[in-house]
């Protein structure tokens, strides 16, 4: 019995999503709320989450990331899709057109991401980094350029 229980340990201390996932929906449960609204919830408790983030990272670097802003509207439009999709009088008009912004989102997200400021490409051969997070921020040449060029 002791071994068994030091098992369940150590897989809730090295899985500890489970466990907080555990505990949630069973506090979804305790509460008596329906599910649909519990994770409605939660995707705006999400939000909220990444605002702060946005607005933590705002006062610390003085800039703002696109990315996280792509985000936020992102998990947003998700959980007007989650309303809209619950609800009995469906407008799949107005559920396609979310699903729609929401893929443009993505493909914003992604240029945001490929066409960071961090890095420059100046040519093939050189990439200039700055602005970055990872502590070495350096000029990579891999060939002498001459005065001709």
């Amino acid at each position: 019995m002791k071994k068994a229980i030091n098992k369940i340990k150590e897989y809730f201390s090295t899985n500890f999503e489970v466990l907080a996932a555990t505990i949630i929906f069973i506090g979804i449960i305790a509460s008596g709320k329906e599910f649909y609204k519990a994770i409605i919830l939660m995707l705006e408790f999400i939000v909220i989450m990444e605002v702060v983030k946005m607005v933590s990272d705002f006062i610390k670097k003085e800039t703002l990331r696109l990315r996280y802003i792509i985000d936020i509207f992102i998990i947003f439009l998700i959980r007007d899709v989650i309303i809209l999709s619950t609800n009995k009088n469906r407008d799949y008009f107005d559920i396609t057109f979310l699903l729609f912004v929401i893929f443009v989102f993505f493909m914003f997200r992604i240029l945001a991401i490929k066409f960071s400021p961090g890095i420059i490409k100046i040519s093939k051969d050189t990439v200039i980094e700055y602005e970055d997070d990872r502590p070495n921020k350096k000029i990579v040449t891999t060939r002498e350029s001459t005065p001709d060029e």
